[in-house]
């Protein structure tokens, strides 16, 4: 039993889909005292982000050497993606094959909230722990590049625009460059023949300065943009499985889907840790599930690992659901006149996270 599809509003909004809204549940007489509810089956969330990289060549390269002593300037226009992350988020979705109804005495008023899925959070309590919304990257566009400034435009002065030569406009920006670079001192040792009359009004020269100095080196040194983007994929664990391809990652196309072979396979693997059995008595039977019980999940724990050119991205452990089992607490004890219980549900595997009298 496995599902792969992608979510890409989580990608949007770079968030955990934890957070829903609840409902309560009362049991009373029209509906027979009777509540009915799912329990979850464990989806991973499994959100990948890639990081792509431009570089330009500015249009005075090849005399960065010779003018500002520079020996790696770029030379070629170069486009590339690769890995950044990978993150892991369990979710709990309802199970259609785990529908219960939970029975309770006529005449009690126990409760159950459940959230937007009709899977249980808690019984005769709404001080329900809020789940920790793990933080998941969202894509990030790519800045403007010296070169695409006001400043930019400001440094090419009439001179540079009426020459023909290449070598001629390279050597007018270098002397703009070490021009700027003597005014910014002149300023900061308060030399210059007009000084800024107050602090802001410096910071703003000097930011001036420092602008149009990046603009005219970028014409010798190239450019360089960072991108990122992101896909979240929901993988539904089954049987264990090695090295199945979910997406790939081409260097001219970003993510790509599992079938696109123009790109490096992302690989998953999951091992099942141990799976989930039935509580026994003290003789060592398997106890019998209550009458009328309200059923939870007695989960297993799986090994998840992602891989993506023999480089190990992410190893890490999760409890999975629908790798363990289904048992029931006697539903008399919410409903005790006496001494009532409450329970809080584990809503991405359906156990019991805590449970006891009511306070």
């Amino acid at each position: 039993m496995r599902t792969i599809f992608l979510l890409t509003a989580l990608s949007i909004l770079g968030i955990s889909v934890s957070a829903q809204s609840t409902h309560k549940l009362t049991a009373g007489k029209i509906n027979e005292y009777g509540l009915i509810y799912s329990l979850p089956m464990t989806v991973l969330d499994i959100t990948i982000e890639a990081e792509y990289t431009v570089k330009r060549p500015g249009e005075f390269f090849k005399y960065a050497k010779k003018y500002l002593d520079i020996d790696n300037p770029v030379t070629k226009t170069e486009e590339c993606w690769v890995m950044k992350s990978v993150t892991v988020t369990p979710e709990g979705v309802a199970d259609p094959d785990e529908q219960y109804l939970m029975q309770f005495k006529a005449g009690s008023t126990p409760f159950l909230i459940v959230n937007d899925e009709n899977l249980p959070l808690a019984i005769n309590t709404e001080d329900i722990p809020q789940p920790e919304i793990q933080a998941i990257p969202s894509a990030v566009t790519a800045g403007v590049t010296p070169l695409e400034t006001d400043a930019a435009r400001q440094v090419v002065n009439e001179e540079m625009l009426q020459s023909q030569s290449t070598a001629k406009r390279a050597e007018l920006a270098a002397a703009q460059i070490y021009a700027l670079r003597q005014s910014r001192t002149d300023i900061i040792t308060g030399q210059a023949d007009q000084m800024p009359p107050d602090g802001q009004a410096m910071k703003l020269i000097l930011d001036n300065i420092t602008a149009q100095e990046a603009a005219l080196t970028a014409m010798f040194v190239g450019t360089e943009q960072h991108s990122t983007a992101v896909k979240t994929i929901r993988y539904t664990p089954g049987e264990p499985i090695k090295d199945e391809v979910i997406a790939r990652l081409s260097v001219t196309d970003g993510i790509v889907d599992a079938d696109d072979l123009s790109g490096d396979p992302i690989y998953l693997t999951i091992g099942v840790l141990s799976r989930g059995e039935l509580p026994v008595n003290e003789k060592g039977l398997t106890k019998q599930f209550p009458k009328g019980g309200v059923a939870y999940r007695i989960p297993g724990k799986a090994e998840v690992a992602i891989s993506h050119n023999g480089n190990k991205l992410l190893e890490n452990s999760f409890d999975i659901a629908q790798y363990g089992v289904v048992f029931g607490i006697d539903p008399g004890i919410f409903s005790d006149k006496k001494a009532p219980c409450y329970m809080i549900f584990n809503p991405v595997t359906g156990a019991v996270k805590e449970m006891g009298p009511l306070r």
